[in-house]
C-alpha cells in the first residue's frame, strides 16, 4: 500500500493518486507561487476583509482555485513569520 501525495489516503502501489481532483490539486499547489512583498502586504497593510478580496482577487487572475491559494498563503506565512489574523 502506498499514500496519496496530496491527500494522503491509502492507495494501491500501482496507483499514484486517490482521484483525478488529487492530481489536478497537487500538482496546481506545485504550480502556486506566492511573492513575498504579496505575502507583505496582506499581511501587514490589510484588515481581515481586504485580505480575502486580495487573495481572491490573486487567485482570479492567475486562474488558481481560491481555496488551494488560500492554503498556500497560510503555508508560506507560517515560512516567512507573518501572523495569520
Amino acid at each position: 500500500m502506498s499514500n496519496c501525495p496530496y491527500c494522503g489516503k491509502k492507495i494501491p502501489m500501482s496507483k499514484a493518486f486517490c482521484s483525478k481532483s488529487c492530481k489536478e490539486n497537487y500538482f496546481q499547489m506545485l504550480a502556486i507561487q506566492i511573492p513575498q512583498p504579496f505575502l507583505k502586504r496582506i499581511f501587514i497593510f490589510c484588515t481581515l476583509e481586504q485580505r480575502e478580496i486580495e487573495i481572491e482577487n490573486f487567485a482570479k487572475r492567475h486562474y488558481w482555485n481560491h481555496e488551494l491559494v488560500k492554503k498556500k498563503i497560510e503555508e508560506e506565512s507560517i515560512k516567512f513569520g507573518y501572523e495569520n489574523n
